[in-house]
């Protein structure tokens, strides 16, 4: 199948448009691959340092034949996707000495759980913790020891802060290993139920609990389909995962079997070699058109379209919502996964999962087949599936149809044309809606603004019964500059209330919301946001909004809106405490959300 038109035309406009910062990329990849890594250049004093606590593998490392593999590892135990990882040094260091290298943990990176900080002040740190994430990434590696590097990293910030350090490492090959997913607790649309009722005060607190913990309740990653799973699709449409390793369940014998083939195939892949696969050749345009076309073909998180531009910037490559905004017109959603469905990620996988998914993308010639991958050339590759026989890791050829058309359908037939995302331009700026989970009834909200500086006086608002008509909510001074742009997600019971109760209701920020969102029609991550003077500065209660999906606009429908001085706001409570003090440069230096809202690129 040749190229679709449209996929052709946007990879093309990347390419135009980043032409120089690209060039400058590869021109500056191409000079550290040549200097090779500093083992042979460093004093002995330096290695000594380096190898003094590897026991069995000083030798090998002192002799700088062997490659050694550098792990970046985002390891707690208070992150139930992370836990796992508790294991992954061992496994790895014990492949990589079969395979004749060593490994060695290079540094570990801060990883904050979104479901724990989720309406908490703590999450005003969260967006930024992406760019920490990848600094501390940089100093793991700064010591210059290593000829690749494995990233241990799974939820929402972690993957594309990884990226992001990757990219900037761009000689060293990189290879991203998952833990997988928990196993299906508790149903989301039951969970979702209950918290639902808990807003409205039909349950109390013991039964929102008893709900919480019969979902979130072991090892892995949440079983939704939020920015945690959507960062896995990613980085297997991207060609960063080994082939089917994305949603294979923690502690079982293929997970162990994906962890050890990873950590040997980042071995077969250095400069040492023959198969050297440096990451900034992975990372090329098209690579990231193929992670876009996965986000609208699976429905994915809007966190992905802050993400994705800064994970391009750091590879030399420039994005624009456009982009996001011409995939989705012609990529055809093929999954339905909670919230856009009642299946989630262990059901999606069990249906055939990524590998149907992009065997179906590939023969509807969208997407890129002929990309550089961890796997070997060409996305083909991901179509196959792994399988332990006899205790060998094999791979076979995957699902050639769907094994359960209600959770994941070809392309010939998708539950909708178009993808899951849509772009807004207006009076109110430039924002974006997910719309794969809302109602086509719904995809057009007209109604009058109330606005409010903070998520919780919506839900004060709420509990007032001050909700009597069709509302546009404006919840505003949420973007990077004003508190770090913290996802609004605790919002969703309320506003999800109101549209059960027969109202009209749409919500329009600065800031963001979760990729467990979905079922509210949200224009999120307005552009200029409210703290630099944007347009969403200017609306008042009363206003008449209009937020158009399906026309892609946004706008105040009121005479001399335009004229008005925008509102300014004190935001002296979002610098100091719980660590917000120390982030007050993010929020001076941060870029729009257009570009990924990014604080150091």
């Amino acid at each position: 199948m040749d190229l679709n038109a449209t996929v052709a035309r946007v990879t093309e406009r990347i390419r135009e448009r980043s032409h120089d910062s690209r060039h400058a990329y590869l021109e500056q990849m191409q000079k550290a691959a040549e200097a090779g890594p500093a083992r042979a250049h460093l004093t002995c004093g330096n290695q000594a340092h380096a190898y003094a606590a590897m026991g069995e593998d000083k030798a090998a490392l002192a002799e700088g034949r062997a490659p050694n593999i550098g792990i970046v590892t985002a390891y707690n135990d208070m992150l139930s996707a992370h836990q796992p990882f508790e294991r992954y040094p061992d496994l790895i260091r014990r492949a990589a000495r079969e395979a004749g290298a060593t490994a060695q943990v290079a540094g570990g990176v801060p990883a904050m759980c979104d479901g724990v900080t989720q309406g908490q002040t703590g999450m005003e740190l969260s967006l930024f913790s992406r760019d920490v994430i990848a600094m501390a990434s940089a100093v793991a590696l700064s010591h210059n020891t290593f000829d690749s590097a494995l990233f241990l990293g799974v939820c929402d910030k972690i993957v594309p802060g990884l990226v992001m350090a990757a990219a900037s490492f761009s000689h060293l090959p990189a290879v991203f290993l998952p833990a997988g997913p928990m196993t299906s607790g508790l149903p989301n649309d039951e969970k979702a139920r209950v918290r639902q009722q808990f807003a409205t005060g039909e349950v109390g607190r013991d039964k929102l609990m008893e709900a919480e913990m019969a979902s979130y309740h072991g090892p892995g990653t949440c079983t939704f389909y939020g920015t945690a799973n959507t960062n896995q699709m990613l980085m297997e449409f991207m060609g960063l995962h080994l082939p089917g390793a994305s949603f294979v369940t923690p502690n079982t014998p293929l997970r162990d079997a994906l962890t050890v083939a990873g950590a040997k195939r980042a071995a077969e892949i250095t400069a040492l070699g023959n198969e050297y696969t440096p990451a900034g050749e992975v990372l090329d345009e098209r690579a990231f058109v193929n992670g876009m076309v996965g986000l609208m073909a699976t429905g994915g998180s809007t966190n992905l379209i802050l993400h994705l531009p800064a994970m391009a910037r750091a590879a030399g490559i420039r994005l624009g919502l456009e982009d996001f905004a011409d995939l989705s017109d012609v990529v055809p959603l093929l999954a339905k996964v909670y919230p856009n469905g009642l299946a989630d990620v262990n059901h999606f996988h069990a249906a055939g999962g990524l590998g149907f998914m992009i065997g179906e993308l590939l023969k509807a010639g969208l997407l890129h087949p002929d990309t550089r991958t961890v796997a070997g050339d060409g996305l083909a590759l991901y179509t196959r599936e792994p399988k332990l026989q006899n205790g060998e890791l094999v791979w076979e050829e995957g699902a050639g149809e769907t094994l359960n058309d209600k959770i994941l359908r070809p392309a010939a037939s998708p539950f909708q044309p178009t993808g899951g995302l849509k772009q807004l331009k207006g009076s109110l700026g430039h924002g974006v809606m997910k719309v794969s989970a809302v109602a086509p009834e719904r995809h057009v909200i007209e109604a009058r603004a109330r606005v409010f500086h903070d998520q919780e006086v919506v839900k004060t608002a709420f509990k007032a019964g001050e909700f009597t008509e069709d509302t546009v909510v404006v919840v505003r001074f949420q973007g990077p500059g004003a508190n770090g742009m913290p996802e609004l997600h605790s919002l969703t019971p309320t506003l999800a209330v109101l549209q059960d109760r027969g109202l009209k209701v749409a919500l329009v920020t600065d800031g963001r919301m979760s990729g467990a969102s979905g079922k509210v029609p949200a224009a999120i991550h307005v552009t200029p946001e409210a703290a630099s003077g944007g347009p969403i500065a200017r609306v008042r209660d009363g206003d008449m909004v209009r937020v158009d999906a399906v026309a892609g606009t946004l706008d105040v429908l009121e005479d001399g809106f335009a004229e008005r001085a925008p509102v300014q706001a004190d935001l002296s409570a979002n610098t100091h405490g719980l660590g917000r003090d120390l982030f007050e440069t993010f929020r001076r230096n941060a870029g729009p959300a257009t570009e990924g809202a990014c604080a150091v690129l």
